[in-house]
């Protein structure tokens, strides 16, 4: 319907140009097409005429009026009036809200979704966790940010690549390695033989295990197995340690995500970045293109001429090179990889990298856009339980695990919890209000909004009934019953929903939708008896249930979140 009142509103201004009430030459201005706050105010509105008052030298209710005059006649619009200092506002038609409605049924699971983003590509990054322990609820948050962006961006026509990037080498990596042989060598984290920065949690006593009984791992392409013979029992093979060590870590990270729900189309090794000389070539590029210089015995990149705050080391006196380089060697193979939109989901401490990579990447004068990759940071999570903060997991020692959380909360409850507040706001997750089965709990809301709909189909059958769903189509709309009035207008602004949480990287508008629509059909289904003897009534009033049911479950597909039929 706003496509529809956006053409409307534009072949309207075509022909006051025509008619030459605005200038012939003035451009379309960038008018909205919104809902009202109030329903007396009609269905939408628009500011089309404030916007072409000025630049016309008019009066903005004279140009509204001139506007409504010359918009094309269209059977869905029942009113049209001007309102306080130039807004226009439209009536949809009572019959335009039904066969809305039944474009619900008619695109079934497909409802909601559109194809803006035909023909692109997207990349999505997200959780990106080194193996060097089990994943924490951070890296949850970050898990269903990720996952759910791509979702809505696939729902919004995009051909999307979900990423995970990790770094297999390195000090962190070292400190792993080392841990696992003191372990597989019997020594403890409490012995004064333990490494200095080792990692302390009983996981590395399961890797060291592992890797003493010869386990073999086998995750994304790779295959490694533990020891074989009395030397590598004797834990003296560093080198094949961390390859064990990483993988094992890897694989249970994997099965982590599994269990919650994400996948990845694509694992990209940071020491790739090296082995196949993609840093080098990086490097070599901006020094090529004149935005680098050498100072103190390294090299520095100009990023301040970019945007950052100061300029930059690449490449450290001692010849390595700082991290953020790979970085950009990372990010430039997307832009190779032809990734129209390249997101990358981080935790809010990595604000301060996001200025010296895009400044890496404008450096190489490649014509990537200013604002590219494009970056979700989310702010830490408190988990409470009891009222008190849970922050300790035996096993990983020093922080609260995914796993941990999944398994006491459940997933769909910790999907919601985690996704449903704007990223870049604190979250509590209270493991309490989580399990609980009541209408406090916004995701047990909305599911069993979506099973009380089912019991209704379930109940029609026990008693006898049927349902006609294209006589519940053809029934007119009762739209001076403000209850149904409000689900219809709130069913049908689900592709709405869908776009905007596709274009502003936002997916926790969607959760939001799905608990107002829940609430709103509430509303309904407390005024209306739905299983009654009237053959019309009864199926005009299931076709609203039974759009609803088909709303909110696409809604949660979108979310990674289980519609049940029954709870």
């Amino acid at each position: 319907m706003k496509a529809t009142l956006r053409a409307l509103v534009a072949q309207a201004i075509d022909a006051l140009r025509a008619a030459g009430t605005i200038p012939a030459d003035l451009a379309t201005p960038e008018f909205v097409i919104e809902r009202p706050k109030s329903r007396a105010q009609g269905d939408f509105s628009t500011n089309a005429a404030m916007l072409l008052a000025k630049p016309s030298k008019s009066n903005p209710r004279a140009i509204a009026q001139a506007l409504l005059d010359a918009l094309p006649t269209n059977a869905d619009i029942g009113k049209v009036e001007i309102a306080g200092p130039g807004f226009i506002n439209f009536h949809v038609a009572e019959s335009a809200w039904r066969h809305q409605l039944g474009g619900v049924f008619a695109q079934g699971e497909r409802y909601g979704r559109n194809d803006s983003g035909r023909g692109q590509r997207a990349g999505v990054e997200y959780v990106s966790a080194n193996p060097t322990g089990p994943l924490h609820v951070g890296h949850g948050r970050a898990a269903v940010i990720g996952d759910c962006i791509a979702r809505v961006l696939d729902a919004n026509g995009w051909d999307v690549a979900r990423e995970f990037y990790y770094n297999d080498a390195g000090v962190q990596i070292e400190n792993l390695a080392l841990s696992v042989q003191a372990r597989a060598q019997g020594i403890t984290p409490d012995d004064a033989g333990w490494p200095e920065h080792g990692y302390r949690g009983d996981y590395i006593a399961d890797v060291a295990q592992a890797y003493l009984r010869g386990d073999t791992v086998a995750f994304e392409d790779h295959v490694v197995t533990g020891a074989k013979n009395a030397d590598d029992r004797d834990a003296n093979d560093l080198d094949k340690i961390r390859r064990f060590a990483v993988a094992y870590l890897r694989n249970e990270q994997n099965g982590d995500l599994a269990a919650y729900g994400v996948g990845f189309d694509v694992y990209f090794l940071e020491s790739s970045l090296y082995n196949d000389g993609k840093v080098e070539e990086t490097v070599r590029e901006l020094v090529a293109h004149g935005h680098t210089y050498e100072e103190g015995g390294a090299l520095w990149l100009r990023s301040t001429d970019f945007g950052d705050d100061k300029d930059r080391v690449m490449r450290k006196s001692d010849g390595s090179y700082t991290y953020f380089v790979p970085d950009v060697a990372y990010h430039l193979s997307k832009w190779q990889r032809g990734y129209t939109r390249a997101i990358t989901e981080l935790g809010a401490d990595h604000h301060g990298s996001l200025a010296r990579v895009r400044a890496g990447l404008q450096a190489l004068d490649l014509g990537i856009p200013h604002g590219w990759p494009e970056y979700v940071l989310h702010q830490m999570v408190t988990v409470m339980r009891g009222g008190e903060e849970v922050k300790l997991s035996k096993r990983a020692g020093s922080y609260l695990t995914l796993r941990d959380l999944v398994d006491e909360a459940g997933r769909d409850a910790t999907r919601w919890f985690l996704v449903a507040r704007k990223p870049d706001s604190q979250l509590t997750f209270d493991i309490d209000l989580a399990r609980s089965q009541s209408l406090d709990n916004p995701v047990y809301y909305v599911q069993v909004s979506h099973a009380r709909m089912c019991g209704l189909l379930r109940q029609m059958k026990e008693r006898g009934l049927s349902y006609d769903q294209a006589d519940g189509l053809a029934q007119p709309l009762d739209l001076s019953d403000e209850a149904a009035h409000e689900l219809v207008v709130t069913l049908l602004r689900y592709p709405d929903v869908v776009e905007s949480a596709g274009r502003d990287l936002e997916p926790h508008q969607v959760a939001a939708y799905l608990l107002e629509l829940a609430q709103t059909f509430q509303t309904y289904y407390n005024d209306h008896q739905f299983l009654v003897d009237a053959a019309a009534t009864r199926n005009a009033r299931l076709v609203l249930a039974m759009a609803t049911k088909q709303v909110l479950a696409n809604g949660l597909e979108l979310l990674g979140v289980s519609a049940p039929e029954v709870m």
